[in-house]
């Protein structure tokens, strides 16, 4: 295989991705992922800073896209809007291909320091969420609730649609599970399952 074809970013996506699951995440170099991917170690570097950030480049551009949809969401709507917004955008961007995030799910799943950095991102995605909805005048209390309850709602929908070869597609099982999320919170508060609490998120603020 030539050298320098193009798309070099994407063929050490895939090498990196096939190498972790045949040998282990541990076991694999930069080097293998490189010869794998028909490139050399230092166009690996030109890419990547190491290994561990190839299953974890598109975190930045997953907060960014979220954190925009909460702060627009909350500009007219409640904390939970943003939520409900927020899961929109995240479905988009991981969504499309259930295979590949199946299989990276299982990568990061089996090794501790993948787990660890995994759980990273999602607590700085919470941080950005949550100073959104502050910017947008959401008492500090509630937009962290709402914040970490998308995130959980978000982790949720993603395991049951990975570990689901056939069935709804993510941005459905967000739905579902953040109007499972508003009936037990409606539920807990005394009032009648299907009730909207998205009008308590803002003092003055409507819904959408």
């Amino acid at each position: 295989m030539a050298r320098w074809e193009p798309d070099a970013r994407g063929r050490l996506a895939v090498a990196a991705l096939d190498l972790f699951e045949e040998r282990g995440y541990d076991d694999t170099t930069v080097a293998d992922i490189a010869e794998r991917a028909g490139v050399t170690a230092r166009t690996f570097f030109r890419h990547f800073p190491d290994k561990k950030e190839v299953l974890f480049s598109g975190s930045d551009r997953l907060q960014e896209g979220l954190v925009a949809a909460a702060e627009d969401a909350a500009r007219t709507g409640g904390a939970l809007d943003a939520v409900a917004a927020t899961l929109d955008v995240a479905a988009e961007l991981l969504g499309a291909d259930r295979d590949f995030s199946r299989r990276r799910h299982a990568v990061v799943s089996a090794n501790a320091e993948l787990r660890e950095r995994e759980l990273i991102k999602m607590s700085r995605i919470a941080d950005g969420l949550a100073a959104a909805l502050g910017r947008q005048g959401i008492p500090t209390a509630d937009a962290r609730l709402a914040a970490e309850s998308g995130i959980a709602v978000l982790r949720v929908s993603f395991e049951q649609w990975v570990a689901a070869r056939r069935g709804p597609a993510l941005a459905a099982l967000m739905r579902t599970n953040l109007g499972r999320l508003t009936d037990l919170a409606a539920a807990a508060a005394g009032a009648a399952p299907g009730a909207d609490p998205r009008r308590h998120g803002r003092p003055g603020a409507g819904t959408r």
